[in-house]
């Protein structure tokens, strides 16, 4: 009997993106797979139930019909609010969960014996870079950033040279080197701003400086060991935030276009700009934060707004690679299908516990939260019992 992979339709209308696009199908389908789809799973993304269809797909009518003798359920946004009861046991249940918020929707699935799957958890190693599901859609963020900024600032963004005189280029500065952030300093200097950048990681550095870019930061013994062996940054002590601070103030205060790209797996994101720091700024500017949905790393920012306080326009769109949806839904559907490329051999799934991909992503099984980083003392007990 073939293995059976639903894709699911988004109920959040936040979320535009798709887990599969026609072409992610085909290649599913050509793995021996029967592929089952959701009406209109497609839709927000400009992706037809017709090309699905074309693909090897079929299309069912509900979400219960959809899921039901499915394998493998594939979805962009796990939440409470998903009905995981018409999942057979031992479906596997991939997805993005937001796993450090999402403690009781991880419990259920295991009570359901669910196998649970986090994209984001893939681990930054050679062999699962395309599986990323984090950078693929933080490179689109970071690009969307910029044009959202562009929309609200009401100069231009290069040097122009005309009979009538000269237009100065736009100050831009990026808070924040991953990929979001590199993906806007590319953009924005495309578009002919002068880009200035900081990060509190050693490596960012280098990158910033080789799309020229400037790059700004307070470099003490502290700074040379700001990055985890995972290549994230490490929370700094007060001493070195408040340095870092009074150097972002000063740079700020020259900026045209601000846009905040620092995050902390399973914290709340770093506040980099104050209302003071917002003041500093010239009448017209434009701050974009793209932490907003973990806490914002502005203060003013408001999650799902745009304001404008102290004649500063602060941008707080949520879900940002879900504004283009299309290319958003093609790449994290590329990463779903390298995942599954990993686990399913001559047409069954065929997981290998011990593989430093699967201990990343894979939060349950057999009844029981495995993942270290959320298996409590109680979950603990409860194994032992």
């Amino acid at each position: 009997m073939a293995l059976t992979i639903a894709i699911i339709k988004e109920t959040s209308d936040k979320e535009k993106r798709v887990a599969a696009t026609p072409d992610t199908v085909k290649k599913l389908c050509a793995l021996g797979c029967a592929v089952h789809i959701e009406t209109e799973s497609g839709s927000n993304s400009h992706f037809a139930d017709s090309a699905y269809k074309e693909a090897g797909a079929t299309i069912i009518s509900t979400y219960e019909d959809t899921v039901k003798t499915a394998d493998v359920v594939l979805c962009v946004q796990v939440s409470d609010g998903l009905d995981i009861t018409p999942l057979k046991k031992g479906c596997l249940l991939v997805g993005l969960y937001n796993p450090y918020q999402s403690e009781t929707f991880i419990k259920k699935c295991a009570k359901n014996n669910i196998i649970a799957v986090s994209m984001e958890l893939v681990p930054r190693i050679s062999r699962a870079q395309s599986m990323d599901v984090l950078s693929s859609q933080s490179n689109l963020a970071g690009y969307k950033a910029v044009l959202d900024a562009t929309e609200h600032y009401n100069r231009a963004m290069p040097m122009m040279m005309t009979a009538a005189g000269s237009i100065a280029p736009a100050k831009v500065f990026i808070m924040g080197a991953g990929v979001a952030g590199l993906q806007a300093i590319a953009t924005a200097r495309r578009l002919g701003a002068i880009v200035s950048a900081t990060d509190v990681r050693p490596a960012a550095k280098e990158q910033v400086q080789s799309l020229g870019a400037n790059f700004i930061a307070v470099e003490n013994d502290e700074f040379k060991e700001a990055e985890n062996a995972g290549g994230y940054a490490k929370e700094m002590s007060k001493d070195y935030q408040k340095q870092q601070a009074e150097l972002v103030e000063q740079t700020i205060a020259k900026q045209d276009i601000v846009i905040t790209t620092a995050l902390i797996p399973g914290r709340p994101a770093p506040k980099l700009i104050t209302e003071a720091m917002v003041k500093s700024m010239k009448d017209g500017s434009v701050i974009v934060d793209m932490a907003v949905e973990a806490g914002g790393n502005v203060d003013l920012s408001k999650c799902g707004k745009v304001i404008q306080k102290h004649g500063v326009t602060i941008i707080g769109h949520e879900n940002i690679a879900s504004r283009l949806s299309t290319d958003a839904s093609a790449l994290y559907a590329k990463n779903l299908l390298n995942f599954l490329n990993l686990i399913i051999k001559g047409e069954v799934i065929n997981i290998d516990w011990e593989d430093e991909i699967i201990k990343g992503v894979c939060l349950t099984n057999d009844g029981q939260i495995i993942h270290p980083n959320f298996t409590t003392k109680e979950t603990q007990e409860e194994k032992e019992a």
